[in-house]
């Protein structure tokens, strides 16, 4: 019993149709360790009771002879996704004790498919952040050294999972929200295309860039969740795009054509983007990622100089774009439908004012300020809808990169995670971290982070993947034959490893 912990989705998947272990016996396991953990900050909801009610459920099903690959899996959601049957904060003072009438379909996707939810994980506000600090319930730490944060805005998904408490967990990424935590953590995470995932029940922060995924030990283990999350969700999310499902497993190890046994990534060009590689990458995050492409060369991919021209532009162009939309999106927590109200106030205007102001949080507040300012008459022509050609100009350099390559491979962000508190008063800092995450969002492409190393301080370090748009298969497929001849995806933090 002690090495349940140790078990990735797919290895818990072969246990439980084994009937080797009971789903009741992992949920009562991983439970214990998440009540022996809470010091973590990675759970805001531990759902014990309904939890167990879901295992014996698992469990009863698997007597009568059924075998979903993720039934009686335990995993939990980032406090996002709305969920009838848990309250839902989105880290937020505004939605404390908030309880929805309906379940995120994303969620009721995973549940369909057999899923045992263990809770609710810790975000930074309204999924506003890098390091996870910025939750009203308090900052994630990271298990690999807990003075250091997780990675935002995911982080309580992506510490959940190296702490070993879940074997996965759902996350989302507006502008590299997956990608950074998994890699500050040591994990893996995918963000698949913008569309691919219902946004259905997901807190909107930026309606044009927020996307589900899975976030989790390995890319085999991604692409089981992400087979489950991902389909059409036509009626309830116009943004949901009109593509069948898909098992995503299926392409794990299927040879790619010319490929060989020692060779699985034979005729694959991965793309070098000379941006992604200059000033401001540190030397020890850049010695791992270097070491990740020369191992995916001896698997028989093929390495290519690319441009993307218009890289810096991402960071002043996004904190125009997603500002603007959680201005708007956020409009609606007023204290007068739901949420937060001000217990003292003279008129409907002061209570506005009022329960704005006690319920968000200060980076909150400032992307609010932001996007109003930049919508505003006078200024959206020169801000909000400049930085939309600037968005499709970066789309183009992506089209043109994938004329020269298959995937693109670089870093996640330029450094290992720093310590908690050091860029708590700098916003910008903050902001500066998703260089290299925030171009992939703007256009829509799926993006993945995977273990690739160690840097400063024995902290982990992400290789990052993106694919052109509905590639997810390619990245996996990619990811999954990395992860057979390394073993970063294996290593834990020793304080909840052992």
């Amino acid at each position: 019993m002690s090495v349940i912990h140790e078990w990735s989705v797919a290895e818990l998947s072969r246990q439980l149709r084994a009937k080797a272990v009971s789903s009741v016996e992992v949920v009562q396991h991983l439970l214990s360790r998440a009540q022996t953990h809470a010091a973590l900050g990675s759970f805001l909801h531990l759902d014990s009771d309904g939890a167990l009610m879901q295992a014996k459920a698992a469990d009863a099903q698997r007597s009568a002879g059924e075998s979903r690959p993720l039934l009686g899996v335990p995993i939990a959601h980032k406090d996002v996704f709305v969920t009838r049957d848990m309250p839902t904060t989105a880290g937020s003072k505004m939605l404390a004790g908030y309880q929805s009438p309906f379940t995120a379909t994303v969620v009721q996707h995973l549940s369909d498919a057999g899923a045992v939810s263990l809770g609710k994980l810790n975000c930074d506000e309204f999924a506003m952040g890098s390091g996870n600090e910025n939750s009203a319930y308090g900052a994630v730490k990271n298990p690999w050294d807990t003075r250091r944060v997780p990675g935002g805005s995911s982080g309580g998904s992506a510490a959940a999972v190296a702490a070993r408490l879940v074997p996965a967990a759902t996350g989302t990424d507006t502008g590299g929200s997956i990608r950074q935590p998994a890699a500050f953590c040591g994990i893996t995470g995918i963000k698949p295309t913008y569309g691919l995932c219902s946004r259905y029940g997901m807190v909107a922060f930026a309606s044009s860039l927020d996307q589900a995924g899975p976030m989790a030990r390995t890319a085999e283990d991604c692409a089981l969740l992400l087979s489950a999350m991902a389909g059409p969700d036509l009626d309830r999310d116009a943004t949901s795009l009109d593509v069948p499902k898909r098992d995503f497993t299926l392409t794990l190890d299927q040879p790619r054509v010319g490929a060989t046994a020692d060779k699985p990534l034979k005729g694959l060009r991965v793309g070098l983007p000379k941006e992604f590689f200059g000033a401001g990458l540190s030397t020890d995050v850049n010695a791992a990622v270097q070491a990740a492409l020369q191992q995916l060369t001896e698997l028989g991919a093929t390495l290519v100089d690319i441009s993307l021209p218009r890289t810096a532009l991402s960071i002043p162009v996004y904190y125009i774009i997603a500002p603007a939309e959680a201005s708007s999106n956020l409009s609606r927590f007023d204290g007068v439908r739901y949420g937060h109200r001000a217990a003292h106030y003279s008129d409907l205007i002061d209570m506005y004012q009022k329960t704005r102001t006690e319920g968000f949080g200060d980076e909150v507040k400032r992307r609010i300020l932001i996007g109003t300012y930049v919508l505003s008459h006078g200024y959206y022509d020169a801000y909000y809808l400049q930085a939309q050609k600037i968005r499709r100009l970066i789309a183009n350099d992506f089209q043109a990169a994938f004329q020269q390559c298959d995937v693109i491979a670089g870093p996640v962000a330029p450094t290992v995670a720093w310590h908690l508190g050091d860029k708590a008063n700098d916003p910008v800092a903050n902001y500066l971290a998703d260089i290299f995450t925030l171009s992939t969002s703007l256009a829509g492409l799926p993006g993945m982070s995977l273990p690739a190393g160690f840097g400063e301080g024995g902290m982990p370090v992400g290789l990052q993947l993106v694919g052109n748009y509905l590639k997810e298969d390619e990245l996996l497929h990619t990811a999954h034959q990395f992860q057979q001849i390394t073993s970063w995806h294996n290593a834990g933090p020793k304080e909840f490893v052992l």
